[in-house]
C-alpha cells in the first residue's frame, strides 16, 4: 500500500488490534487498561505493530528520505541541559558532560502527507493517547517546529542521558539501527518533590546497572513514556545505518511554544513565534530541566 493509499485510520493502525474508534468495546477497554498499568509501575508502555505490517517500509522509506533534513549540530550537553556553573557542587550530576549527536527534521520540513504527519493530527489518534495517560484531552503544540519532528542518530553518535521537558512523550520508531541505538532507561528515578541525584550520578557513572532497563522496540511500534520522572537515552548507534524515530508532542494546553534557546539549539533557527512567546512558559514543578 502506497501512502496516498492510506488515507483512513483503519488503513493506517491495525485496529482489530487496537480498536482506537471503539475504545469502550471490551478489546478497547482491554488495550487501555494495559497501557495504562504499564504507565503507572513502569512509567512506559509500548503497543507492538501499531502501524499495519503492509505499510512498515513505507513508514521506513519515508523516514528515510526526509532525515538529510535534519538540523545536525554536535553539542556537549549535561542530564538537565543547563549551565554547570561554579555555583555548583562538585559531585552534582550535572557537572557530567555528554556528548549529543542527534538531530532532528523539524515539523515544517517533514510533509504533510507522511504517514507520521497524518497519524500526528489525527483527532481520534489524539483521543486515544490522552485516555491512555488518563487526560481529558491533548493538544497539537502551537510550536511550527517542535510539534512533530524525526529524531535522527547516525552511526557512532547517540541521544545520551536526559529527562525530558514534558511529561509524557509518544514516539515511533520508523528505522532501526543495526547494532546499538537501544532504549535505555530508569524508571521513576526522580519524583515532582525530589531530584534523587545520588542514583541519577550512579547511572551516568555506569554504576547503576540495577536501575537501567533496555526497550526492545521495532518499526511502527508506538512507545508511550513518562520522561519526565524517568532518566533515559539511547544508546551509540552501530553498524552503518541510522536509527530514525518520529516524535509526536502534544501538550494538556493549548498554545505551547518551546522557547527560544532551546529551539536554536534543536534547530539551528527560531521562527517569529518562538521570539512572541518568549517568557511566557509556565512550568508544572521546579525540577532542573
Amino acid at each position: 500500500m502506497s501512502t496516498s493509499q492510506a488515507t483512513t485510520l483503519d488503513e493506517l493502525v491495525d485496529t482489530d488490534r487496537y480498536p482506537l474508534t471503539d475504545l469502550d468495546s471490551e478489546g478497547g477497554r482491554a488495550v487501555l487498561s494495559g497501557a495504562r498499568s504499564d504507565l503507572l509501575a513502569d512509567g512506559c508502555t509500548v503497543l507492538p505493530d501499531f502501524i499495519r505490517p503492509s505499510l512498515q517500509e513505507t513508514l521506513r522509506q519515508e523516514g528515510a528520505d526526509m532525515a538529510p533534513r535534519a538540523h545536525f549540530d554536535v553539542a556537549t550537553v549535561n542530564v538537565y541541559n543547563m549551565a554547570a556553573g561554579p555555583g555548583l557542587p562538585e559531585d552534582h550530576p550535572g557537572r557530567i558532560a555528554f556528548e549529543r549527536g542527534n538531530a532532528f527534521v523539524p515539523r515544517d520540513r517533514i510533509p504533510a502527507g507522511s504517514l507520521i504527519s497524518r497519524l500526528y493530527s489525527d483527532e481520534v489518534f489524539q483521543g486515544f493517547i490522552a485516555r491512555c495517560f488518563e487526560l481529558d484531552r491533548l493538544h497539537e503544540l502551537a510550536d511550527p517546529l517542535s510539534g512533530l519532528v524525526l529524531n535522527v542518530v547516525e552511526p557512532g553518535m547517540e541521544h545520551p542521558w536526559h529527562f525530558d521537558t514534558n511529561e509524557f512523550t509518544v514516539s515511533m520508531l520508523t528505522q532501526e539501527a543495526r547494532e546499538g541505538g537501544v532504549f535505555e532507561y530508569c524508571p521513576n528515578i526522580r519524583s515532582a518533590q525530589e531530584e534523587n541525584f545520588d542514583a541519577v550520578r550512579d547511572v551516568l557513572q555506569g554504576r547503576g546497572e540495577e536501575l537501567t532497563r533496555r526497550l526492545p522496540l521495532r518499526p511502527g511500534d508506538l512507545q508511550l513514556f513518562k520522561g519526565r520522572f524517568s532518566l533515559h537515552r539511547v544508546s551509540p548507534v552501530q553498524g552503518g545505518r541510522a536509527r530514525h524515530s518520529a516524535i509526536f508532542a502534544y501538550s494538556e494546553r493549548p498554545g505551547v511554544v518551546g522557547s527560544v534557546s532551546r529551539t536554536r539549539q534543536l534547530f539551528g533557527r527560531v521562527l517569529p513565534e518562538h521570539l512572541e512567546a518568549e517568557g511566557r512558559a509556565v512550568r508544572g514543578d521546579r525540577l532542573l530541566d
